[in-house]
């Protein structure tokens, strides 16, 4: 029996890739994920190569892994990849607390993030 097969959600000339429960907020992580959209991936890759925040390197991966999807499972051209969405939504926050002075506590929130990068690929122009 099973279940029957969902609709494709993407175009033909599109590929995807989602990382789950990354530990950073989400306001962190859609600064990294707002400087590589609508770049073509390989000047992406040499932006996050360079970035000095930390969640870059996860980010790097995650579109290494939408670029491996677009050429193993659509057979797209990669040189003709660009990153046409990425996407940031919260997953669950850690909740924890720190002793404070006089017995009281202090709670901290250590948040994390879903990131969902779209490739497609660019039309040629004739």
């Amino acid at each position: 029996m099973g279940k029957a097969a969902s609709e494709r959600r993407l175009a033909d000339n599109e590929a995807m890739a989602i990382a789950r429960s990354l530990r950073t907020g989400p306001r962190k992580l859609n600064l990294v994920a707002e400087s590589i959209r609508g770049m073509a991936v390989e000047k992406a890759f040499v932006e996050l190569a360079f970035s000095k925040r930390r969640i870059a390197k996860e980010v790097r991966k995650v579109l290494q892994s939408a670029v491996a999807n677009a050429e193993n499972n659509h057979q797209l051209d990669i040189d003709r990849l660009y990153i046409s969405e990425a996407t940031v939504g919260r997953a669950l926050v850690m909740k924890r607390w720190r002793a404070r002075a006089r017995g009281r506590a202090a709670s901290i929130q250590k948040p994390f993030s879903n990131l969902r990068i779209v490739v497609r690929e660019r039309e040629e122009v004739a």
